[in-house]
């Protein structure tokens, strides 16, 4: 099992020390393991999960809604939960999508009646 010190995390995963123990009090990544002078210690399992985590945060999810997430891939969840979970998000995001491209089209407006 490839183990990986917190630096060794942050450059493998682009989230700075301090993201990394936010994820993990909010308990959306470990439980990390330490070493026995009490270091965080990171395995290629808390890599997919900060990828994951850091993925859905970047599409906007909060972390109400990472927490629920997690929760449902840790537990004795069914596949179709997690469909209806992400088409629930997914819905969400088509629906910002769509707020921005009109916002966009009323900034364009705008900045054609003032050229």
């Amino acid at each position: 099992m490839t183990i990986l010190t917190p630096a060794a995390t942050v450059d493998r995963t682009g989230v700075s020390i301090d993201t990394l123990r936010y994820y993990e009090r909010e308990g959306l990544i470990g439980p990390i393991r330490r070493s026995a002078g009490g270091r965080r210690e990171y395995t290629e399992e808390d890599v997919f999960w900060i990828g994951l985590v850091t993925c859905f945060r970047d599409a906007g999810l909060g972390i109400a809604d990472l927490r629920e997430f997690v929760a449902i891939l840790r537990t004795e969840h069914s596949a179709q939960d997690r469909v209806v979970f992400l088409r629930e998000r997914r819905t969400a995001l088509e629906q910002r999508v769509a707020a921005l491209r009109r916002a966009i089209g009323v900034l364009d407006e705008k900045i054609d009646y003032y050229s």
